[in-house]
């Protein structure tokens, strides 16, 4: 396709290594237009490492990691940038079970700081064994996609008020793919499930929508709070 693709070491759970992408980035390009955070881990469901550890190493790499590296990412956004943040259908607010939880969720006014909090809140809890009757559930996985899709709202709205122009954020749920970290189950080809995310990062100028949105693999807009489509 004529495309020269470079690479750049990145451990995003290194703040280290995230300000020397930082600066590789400004020094070589000046600023960013599309940034997709794609990182991400999950426990097999197999896996014996005790839930409190599950719980602090997802919530670790999936959400605290995605907030350090949008803090130094985020200034160097220009006009026009789009960021993705790929969440899952297990992001979705519907997978925590207890209603108390998920209207702290759905507070219109939470903080990035304050949205971190409660996800600390889920790994204390883990740690303490009390997860469950607090009604957080019992995927480690699923809260730690949760807090990456409410991070997502929080960042445009943050955005929104900050004056920078058409910047749009999204999470997205790529779909079931095969991967492996699906261990080859998902239906969906490398190929689909990158689909929504390449058309949200493509997103032409001066597009109103999907803006602070979360959104399906087949590019459908769904509302956070309501009941999911089938699962694919």
């Amino acid at each position: 396709m004529g495309f020269k693709p470079e690479f750049h070491q990145l451990d995003v759970t290194d703040k280290a290594s995230i300000v020397a992408f930082k600066n590789y980035l400004k020094e070589k390009y000046g600023g960013i237009d599309v940034l997709v955070n794609n990182a991400g881990i999950a426990f097999k469901n197999a896996a014996t490492d005790p839930f409190s550890v599950q719980a602090e190493v997802t919530c670790a790499t999936n959400y605290f990691a995605l907030v350090d590296v949008c803090t130094e990412l985020f200034p160097l956004l220009r006009p026009h940038a789009r960021v993705v943040n790929i969440s899952s259908s297990l992001g979705h607010l519907l997978r925590i079970p207890g209603q108390e939880i998920r209207n702290q969720f759905l507070n219109p006014d939470l903080t990035v700081e304050q949205l971190s909090e409660l996800m600390k809140s889920f790994v204390k809890a883990a740690k303490d064994g009390n997860h469950e009757s607090l009604g957080w559930g019992t995927s480690a996985y699923a809260v730690s996609k949760v807090g990456v899709t409410k991070l997502s709202f929080i960042q445009q709205a943050d955005i929104d008020k900050s004056g920078l122009e058409d910047v749009h954020v999204n999470a997205v749920h790529p779909g079931y793919v095969d991967t492996d970290m699906t261990s080859h189950k998902g239906p969906l080809t490398i190929e689909e499930g990158s689909a929504a995310a390449i058309h949200l990062s493509l997103l032409p100028s001066g597009v109103k929508e999907p803006h602070g949105a979360y959104v399906w693999h087949d590019k459908r807009v769904l509302a956070w709070d309501e009941p999911l489509p089938a699962i694919a």
